[in-house]
C-alpha cells in the first residue's frame, strides 16, 4: 500500500515552491538617494528578516518530516506547526508594512494597501490549512494520505496564487531602495530544498 511519503514529498514540493514569495527583490541598486524611501526601506526589511526566517524554518521542518517515512501523527504535528509559523510570518510582515505606511512613490499609498491585504490573505489561508491538517484522521493511514493530498492541491494552488500585491509594492523605486538595506538581501536568499532521496 502505498504510504504518505509520496504525498509527503507532493506537499515539500508544493511549499518550496511559494512559501518564500516573501520579497523576491531584484538586486540591482539605485544611486539616486531618496532618503525617505530608504528609511521606508529599511523598516520593512528590518521587519521582513526574522519573518522570512520564520518562513523557510517552517519549510525546512515539511522538508525535514517528508524526507524519511515519519508516522502520521509526527507529519500531523510538524505540518500544523509550519501552517500556524507561516500564518503569524505573514500576518506580522502585513503589520509590518502597515506601520510602515506608505512609501514615498506614485501610488504608495494604494500598493502599500493592496500588499497589507494580500499578505492577511495568505495569513488567513495557512491558518485554514492548519485547521484541515488538525482535522485528519491519523489512525487511518490511507485517510490521512487522501487528506495529505487535498492539503498538497490547496497548497499548490496557494504557491502559484498571487503575490501580485507584493511584486506590485517592490517594483521600481521601491525594490531598489529595498535591494539596499542589508535586511532585505539576506531575507530574500532562496532556501535551497535539501535533495531528498527518493
Amino acid at each position: 500500500m502505498e504510504g504518505t511519503n509520496p504525498v509527503n514529498k507532493k506537499l515539500a514540493a508544493a511549499l518550496s515552491g511559494g512559501a518564500v514569495l516573501v520579497l523576491a527583490l531584484s538586486g540591482c541598486s539605485s544611486d539616486d538617494g531618496n532618503e525617505k524611501l530608504d528609511a521606508w526601506a529599511k523598516q520593512v526589511c528590518d521587519a521582513v528578516q526574522p519573518q522570512a526566517k520564520k518562513i523557510e524554518a517552517a519549510n525546512a521542518a515539511i522538508q525535514k518530516e517528508t524526507s524519511d517515512n515519519s508516522a502520521p501523527k509526527e507529519v500531523q504535528a510538524t505540518d500544523s506547526r509550519a501552517f500556524q509559523d507561516m500564518s503569524d510570518a505573514y500576518k506580522a510582515i502585513g503589520v509590518a508594512v502597515q506601520r510602515a505606511g506608505a512609501p514615498n512613490v506614485d501610488g504608495g499609498e494604494k500598493k502599500q494597501q493592496d500588499a497589507v491585504k494580500e499578505l492577511e490573505g495568505l495569513s488567513a489561508k495557512y491558518a485554514a490549512l492548519k485547521k484541515q491538517v488538525d482535522a485528519l484522521n491519523t489512525t487511518d493511514q490511507a485517510k490521512f494520505a487522501d487528506g495529505l493530498k487535498g492539503i498538497a492541491t490547496e497548497l499548490d494552488k496557494l504557491s502559484k496564487s498571487g503575490s501580485d500585491a507584493l511584486k506590485n509594492l517592490e517594483e521600481g523605486d521601491v525594490g531598489k531602495a529595498m535591494s539596499k538595506q542589508e535586511s532585505c538581501k539576506t531575507a530574500s536568499a532562496p532556501a535551497s530544498a535539501p535533495a531528498t532521496k527518493s
